[in-house]
């Protein structure tokens, strides 16, 4: 229930309601750890379909374990941005798989559990980032005059996860439905709690 507070102003009565922070709080919290949850489903999605492929964006031929590369396709592809030809002539070798695969797999697990949320909130946003940057969403054609089919200059799906990893970690969210508290007990991570809670 809202409480209502009146203020004179001149002649006319303003009124202010406050919603109850006790009541706003619990639906907020849980917002944010279903945000979470779904963000770090996200890259362990993307992290298992590469891995196994489970044929929605890797066919079972092009898995990990079956020999594919899990950056060779994306990048191999990139055809119209500043730095197309770097990730073309980086697609596949073999320590670009390894970050991405080891990038996707730590932030989804942090993130889903709940913990080292300020690291892996930096790492995501890395990532995702170098991600914008590889589709380079500001280009209307790629170097073949063909239209890229970016439908937005500047915010995409990437700039939306990169938003969500910074807001689960500056809010606490892996206290909710995670291990976001007993993380923070952790000796170690409270002498590194810069960096590590």
């Amino acid at each position: 229930m809202a409480t209502t507070t009146t203020t004179g102003h001149g002649q006319a009565d303003l009124r202010v309601e406050h919603l109850n922070e006790h009541r706003t709080e619990p639906v907020a919290s849980a917002t944010l750890a279903g945000l979470r949850i779904a963000t770090g489903f996200v890259f362990l999605w993307a992290f298992f379909d590469k891995l196994f492929g489970l044929g929605y964006s890797t066919p079972s031929e092009r898995a990990w374990i079956n020999g594919g590369s899990p950056t060779k396709g994306f990048l191999g592809s990139i055809e119209a941005g500043p730095f197309a030809s770097t990730f073309r002539s980086i697609a596949g070798d073999w320590w670009v798989d390894w970050l991405f695969m080891v990038g996707l797999l730590a932030v989804g697990l942090a993130v889903m559990l709940g913990v080292g949320l300020r690291l892996a909130a930096v790492s995501g946003t890395v990532l995702v980032a170098l991600m914008w940057i590889a589709e380079w969403h500001p280009a209307r054609f790629t170097s073949a005059g063909e239209p890229t089919g970016s439908t937005n200059p500047l915010v995409d799906y990437h700039v939306i996860y990169a938003l969500a990893l910074i807001v689960i970690a500056v809010t606490a969210a892996g206290d909710r439905w995670g291990l976001g508290q007993a993380w923070r007990r952790l000796p170690i991570v409270r002498r590194h709690a810069s960096t590590l809670s």
